[in-house]
């Protein structure tokens, strides 16, 4: 399993709410258009299968960085907000 931050801009406000919907079924919701997502590498790729029915390529952008264990570790958190996803079960919605 690997941590995913998943970041989106979408300047339609009906697409990104589904955007976001999808995205809360499968991580936990950051910042603003930011999630970080706990996935096997198959629930990744349904992830991904599943956001490109409700984006439009033109207009929207997705993007997906992973993180191993080693970059994990060196991630800082300043300020207010939750703390880095930790290993648990996705709930898919």
């Amino acid at each position: 399993m690997l941590l995913y931050v998943v970041v989106y801009d979408i300047p339609d406000n009906k697409r990104r709410q589904k955007v976001h919907d999808l995205l809360e079924g499968y991580g936990q919701w950051v910042q603003y258009s930011t999630f970080e997502c706990l996935l096997s590498h198959s629930k990744f790729e349904e992830l991904k299968d599943r956001l490109r029915y409700r984006i439009h390529l033109e207009e929207d952008s997705i993007r997906f960085y992973p993180l191993s264990r080693h970059t994990l570790a060196q991630v800082e958190v300043w300020g207010i907000g939750p703390a880095i996803t930790e290993n648990r079960r996705s709930i898919i919605v």
